[in-house]
């Protein structure tokens, strides 16, 4: 992510961004993060970098709230996401009902174990990070939506958005390789629509969308 990039997806309709992992690769974006409102990086990253790890924002008259938070099996070392999410949900469950949880992480059981722990106290939480969108949406007893993954949407060729080339170099030999995004062939776009009372903050509905073979 970049400044530029982010402006683009503002331009374009977007209301809100959370992150992942690689929300610092750009050093030049870490300025922007302290900046912005609109984008967030997980929350339980150690209090002193740069950004927030939650936020606001207004669509339809509601105030949304967002919590961004990353898995701590297979991935950079981070505080306890569950904590961190019982904290920060507290928090912005004092300015509306309708919290979205984006849980980024590569073990699928951690993201439906914080999808169980928060059920009831938020009105959705969907996972990120593997760029394979899961399928099993479903509405939680307490009325919180859930998805695993939403997926990726970008390249469909390549693995996983990257050229296959480096990625294979890298598992074949063990040497790392620069990966680069996969520009040509057809794209993917993943995406999860859930309905949500706007008063109770409880979620009636999670729809997946895969679109397959776009130009």
């Amino acid at each position: 992510m970049t400044a530029q990039t982010a402006q683009e997806m503002f331009e374009a309709g977007v209301d809100f961004i959370t992150s992942g992992n690689h929300i610092f690769d750009k050093r030049e974006f870490k300025g922007y993060l302290d900046e912005t409102q609109r984008v967030i990086r997980p929350a339980n990253y150690p209090p002193t970098v740069p950004g927030r790890g939650s936020g606001t924002f207004q669509a339809d008259g509601v105030t949304v709230g967002v919590l961004n938070v990353m898995g701590r099996t297979f991935m950079p070392v981070v505080d306890d996401p569950f904590r961190c999410a019982d904290a920060l949900v507290a928090d912005l469950a004092a300015l509306t009902p309708v919290i979205l949880v984006d849980v980024h992480a590569e073990a699928t059981s951690e993201k439906v174990a914080l999808g169980r722990f928060l059920d009831g106290r938020v009105s959705c939480v969907y996972g990120t990070h593997t760029h394979v969108q899961t399928a099993d949406e479903h509405v939680l007893p307490g009325g919180t939506a859930y998805l695993s993954d939403v997926g990726m949407t970008g390249p469909s060729e390549g693995v996983i958005g990257m050229e296959a080339g480096p990625v294979l170099e890298r598992f074949l030999s063990g040497m790392s390789e620069r990966f680069n995004v996969q520009k040509t062939g057809p794209k993917q776009f993943c995406a999860a629509v859930v309905e949500i009372d706007r008063t109770t903050g409880k979620a009636s509905s999670i729809k997946r969308i895969f679109q397959r073979n776009l130009p």
